[in-house]
């Protein structure tokens, strides 16, 4: 097996005959049901500084985790060995774990029809994995590129916290006992900067990134740098906002911040165990008429793609989301019994999740609020899921007679995420990807700033 920094050490044929000896194994050792999940990944990492090459980080990691049931109890255990003896010790340690386990009425492996049957040929259409095949050298030579046109910009970008080149490559194999056995390769690419602007007190930071599966479709190195400096350079004068109800524009960047928040009170793990705000919330109104929220998970080369989830289960494409009603939730196959429903195939979480944007610009929805605030940094983490109580540190801009009228900072906003989501009034055309989320910017119709 071929042992280069830059390929993988296994063939997706050898990572599935290890899992089917783990299923064999275990099914011999008195197992009534196993499933086991197997991967490697290997990457680097290039940082510079002040145009100086300051770290080349390399990884390579390789990881078996079997889970196996005795009835309805359940026993986990995890390895970095791929020798046979491993295997084996890995397998048995989870039997022993097993033995000891309260029996669990929602354990066990996910129903049979809703597991993935495809080809290996369907997950390759999806088209996630990308070699990058870049020296160290080409790669330092462009996080210096990016980095030093943030510092072109203008002399009052005074410092640097460095620009990255961020190359990964993984691949896995899932299977279990009821005859499901699949895995893919995928990849994560990244350039990224950060500036800082200004001496002293007034210092303000800026940063920017690209995160692609295939290399060929990162912004330009020099596009990043720029755009990092001059969001360090809008900073720059910041100061209090009047305390107050008003509007508030959360940038897209940060509006997938809540729709993530949407998504964990959605969630199987928050709604079984009681903490979320949206328990029995299907079929209800839970945001304002305008909004539509999708998952689509077969998007070629999509940050959330894959057409199958954690447990093997089969992905399909549905709206979450419609007119504002939830029509579903983010269920695996443990959450799902404890509730009472099915599998959603959200096991490990959401596949590219896109709410739908409007079609006006950050300009134009500054210009409809009026006066109010443009978020597009968040601090802390003040969510209580369980009653949907949001309080977080902000920054930003203040918007005067329609128009964005100078920096904000050392400000609070407060609301709650029920009353947060129903009065969304707006939503921009300046759709960003961040992960498996997409969003525009979004209105919110009134929140309360605590500032001078």
């Amino acid at each position: 097996m071929a042992k280069k920094q830059d390929s993988f050490s296994y063939s997706q044929s050898a990572l599935h005959d290890l899992a089917q000896e783990i299923l064999d194994y275990a099914r011999a050792s008195g197992a009534s049901a196993c499933e086991t999940d197997i991967s490697e990944g290997f990457g680097r990492s290039i940082s510079v500084r002040r145009g100086q090459l300051e770290t080349i980080e390399y990884n390579r990691d390789k990881g078996i985790g079997v889970t196996v049931y005795l009835g309805q109890q359940r026993g986990h255990a995890s390895s970095s060995d791929f020798s046979r003896s491993a295997l084996r010790a890995c397998v048995d340690a989870a039997l022993s774990i097993a033995r000891f386990t309260a029996p669990d009425p929602a354990a066990g492996l996910p129903d049979a029809e809703r597991l993935w049957h495809g080809k290996a040929s369907a997950a390759s259409k999806l088209d996630l994995h990308h070699a990058w095949k870049i020296s160290p050298e080409a790669a330092t030579e462009i996080a210096q590129r990016c980095e030093a046109a943030a510092f072109d910009v203008s002399p009052q970008i005074t410092n640097s916290d460095g620009a990255s080149v961020y190359v990964q490559e993984s691949q896995f194999m899932s299977a279990n006992s009821l005859g499901f056995c699949a895995g893919f390769a995928t990849s994560r690419h990244s350039i990224s900067v950060g500036v800082i602007a200004g001496e002293g007190d007034a210092m303000q930071t800026g940063d920017w990134y690209s995160s692609k599966r295939d290399p060929r479709e990162l912004a330009d190195p020099a596009a990043i740098g720029d755009y990092a400096a001059r969001r360090a350079l809008a900073r720059l004068g910041s100061r209090r906002a009047p305390t107050g109800e008003v509007p508030v524009i959360f940038e897209a960047p940060q509006a997938c911040g809540l729709l993530g928040s949407f998504v964990n009170a959605a969630s199987g793990g928050s709604l079984y165990r009681k903490a979320s705000f949206l328990l029995n919330a299907l079929g209800q109104p839970i945001f304002s008429d305008t909004i539509h929220i999708d998952e689509l998970p077969h998007i070629p080369k999509g940050m959330g793609s894959t057409p199958f989830d954690d447990e093997g289960v089969a992905t399909q494409a549905r709206e979450v989301v419609s007119a504002g009603v939830l029509q579903g939730y983010f269920l695996g196959s443990y959450s799902a019994r404890k509730l009472g429903m099915q599998s959603t195939g959200n096991a490990g979480g959401c596949h590219n999740l896109i709410l739908r944007p409007g079609d006006k610009s950050l300009v134009e929805l500054a210009r409809e609020v009026g006066r109010g605030l443009l978020v597009t940094d968040l601090l802390g983490q003040g969510v209580n899921y369980v009653t949907g109580d949001y309080s977080r540190g902000a920054a930003g801009y203040w918007i005067e007679n329609g128009e964005i009228s100078h920096p904000v900072h050392e400000i609070t906003i407060a609301g709650n995420l029920r009353e947060m989501f129903r009065n969304i009034v707006a939503t921009g055309n300046d759709t960003i990807i961040r992960g498996g989320k997409q969003c525009p910017s979004l209105v919110i119709g009134r929140m309360t700033i605590a500032g001078e």
